[in-house]
């Protein structure tokens, strides 16, 4: 079959399905998309909110809860306690299905009539941990986001197996670490970004195997550098000291001067190790799959995948957070722990089988369009069906959804094959994890169809000028537990809490002045975005393109220009030297 180029029904853009995406969709039993993959994500990103907690009362029991859902949003939320309790029946909601009536109409009306999780996380795997949302088996955990298998961790998100951490973005096996961004199996390792077996190292990027380096670049199996400068061990710690990263003052001059450094080194045109037959970035152990992005590992015959935190994903187009051996997964959003055929669906784990257009699908199995379901079979907008009469309807309402589609405010076509309409969703656009990758202001997110959410005025007052803090976490005082904390650069509010103080005391790191959410933004700055560039290598032979680098070592282009291309997510106006994967590893330390 040869490639069909089409124009995206939501951008206008042009975009080509491949010959090999045409054969997912026959086996999948979908029609080819209408939107680009790039709209595609944003609009499944969407649904889900990212980092909004809430205080509202449970529509149960009547208590104040932690909730993804402000209070003013008008549907019914249950704590997670309740929710997860067998004192209802999601089946009480059922609908009938109206052929009279687009099927979109009818699930909007199911989603809000039946009562929602307050945080969407695996709440019998939780101990102390009430503060996260998108996580399971977390102890001990606070402010912690789409995350497994963590203890003691704060403030941080993308997560697997770490212990003793805080501000941190993707990371995994990880203990006694502060301010990571894509590093793994490190320990005591603060400020640093893409290490992996890394410990007792600071400021520093693309190292492996590393110990005791300090604001270094590219080095591999290095003990005692610092600006990638090696140094005797007594003098290294001497050096070490002279440096007091307990001073708030010398951390941020620390930072900005190891940054000046990375930017002087060439970096490899991706983040990536151990794939074969891989595009995207922040990819590792994959094969035969592309244009993926964040991939902890295992990801086979797959396409236009994100944030797969969790081993092993396998034949899946357009599936965003979770992974843990799921496979034929569609337009998922948070989908995994052996999911198996999942269609156009958000929340569906574990063990779910055959899953489409649901919100929410636990343990179970041949749902099309429910709401908040556990343990159920062979449903329709939450009615129960023989098995027969299921298969039946459910080829009755896929051509109805042909016939008579549902058309979005902004004229979009919603036939069968389309993920939720957005002004299906629940949260604002400015709540999502679209708004981390695909920032946009309210008049913009609007217009694109998108909702919007305008939270409340925080009502508490700041007492702490963060600017007065101590500059050492040796002169900080147990009262700073008491007081409320004005942001540096948002000026909203926020608290110091005692785990967050003991790890910064233990890890002898100075008390932020940024609130949470702006420590966020910071880290999420300096991650590549979910899309490829196409650009070619920039070493030009003795050095880079731009004359900072000069080259250790002759590669196989020799005196000339590289001639190698490839597609990046390094933008053309970003300020790092881009080198291709062969000119990369003559450089490598």
């Amino acid at each position: 079959m040869n490639p069909e180029t089409k124009n995206c029904q939501n951008c206008k853009s042009q975009f080509t399905i491949e010959p090999e995406d045409f054969a997912f969709y026959e086996k999948m039993q979908v029609p080819t998309p209408t939107w680009c993959s790039q709209c595609r994500l944003q609009r499944r990103l969407a649904f889900a909110n990212d980092r909004g907690l809430y205080k509202r009362n449970c529509d149960m029991c009547g208590k104040s809860t932690m909730s993804s859902y402000p209070p003013e949003k008008k549907i019914i939320v249950y704590c997670n306690p309740c929710w997860w309790s067998d004192k209802w029946n999601s089946a009480q909601y059922a609908h009938k299905y109206d052929p009279s009536r687009p099927f979109f109409e009818q699930l909007k009306d199911l989603i809000i009539e039946t009562p929602h999780m307050a945080l969407d996380s695996n709440y019998p795997t939780l101990v102390n941990s009430e503060y996260v949302n998108h996580c399971a088996t977390a102890k001990n955990c606070y402010l912690i986001f789409t995350a497994d298998e963590c203890e003691n961790v704060l403030y941080s998100e993308y997560l697997l197996h770490d212990k003793d951490l805080m501000d941190s973005t993707m990371t995994g096996g990880s203990e006694l670490c502060y301010g990571l961004i894509n590093c793994g199996s490190c320990y005591r390792t603060f400020f640093s970004e893409d290490c992996e077996n890394c410990q007792e190292t600071y400021f520093s990027k693309d190292c492996t195997g590393c110990s005791n380096c300090f604001g270094c670049i590219g080095l591999r199996n290095k003990n005692f550098y610092i600006f990638n400068r090696p140094y005797e061990k007594e003098e290294y710690k001497k050096r070490l000291e002279e440096f007091r990263v307990n001073s708030y003052e010398n951390v941020e001059n620390l930072k900005r001067e190891s940054r000046e450094l990375w930017e002087k080194y060439p970096h490899k045109f991706s983040h990536a190790l151990r794939n074969l037959n891989v595009t995207g970035d922040y990819v590792y152990e994959s094969k035969n799959s592309r244009d993926m992005y964040v991939v902890h590992e295992g990801a086979e015959n797959s396409r236009y995948c994100q944030l797969m935190t969790m081993t092993g994903i396998k034949d899946s187009y357009d599936y965003s957070i979770w992974g843990n051996n799921a496979q034929r997964v569609y337009e998922g959003m948070v989908v995994g722990e052996g999911a198996d055929t999942i269609k156009f669906s958000f929340q569906a784990w574990p063990n779910v089988r055959e899953v489409e257009y649901s919100f929410c699908a636990l343990s179970s199995s041949y749902m099309f369009g429910c709401v908040s379901m556990r343990n159920k079979r062979f449903c329709i907008l939450n009615k129960q069906y023989g098995e027969k009469e299921y298969k039946e309807l459910r080829e009755q309402i896929i051509r109805d959804m042909d016939r008579n589609p549902y058309i979005d405010l902004k004229g979009r076509i919603y036939k069968y094959g389309e993920f939720f309409p957005p002004e299906l969703g629940l949260h604002g656009y400015n709540e999502s994890y679209a708004s981390s990758f695909f920032p946009l202001d309210r008049k913009d997110a609007e217009q694109r169809g998108f909702l919007w959410y305008e939270p409340k005025p925080n009502p508490h007052r700041p007492t702490i000028d963060a600017r007065d803090m101590p500059d050492s976490i040796h002169d900080v005082r147990d009262f700073v537990l008491n007081g409320i904390v004005e942001c540096v650069q948002c000026k909203n509010p926020f608290r110091i809490v005692p785990n967050e103080l003991t790890l910064l005391r233990r890890f002898e790191l100075p008390i932020p002045r940024k609130c949470p959410n702006c420590r966020y933004a910071e880290r999420c700055g300096r991650i590549n975005p979910p899309q490829l560039f196409h650009r070619t290598c920039q070493c030009a032979g003795v050095k880079s393109e731009n004359g900072t680098y000069t080259n250790f070592v002759s590669h196989f282009h020799e005196a000339g220009k590289c001639p190698n291309e490839f597609e990046t997510s390094y933008s053309p106006d970003r300020p790092e030297i881009v080198y291709c994967e062969a000119c990369y590893q003559k450089e490598i330390v």
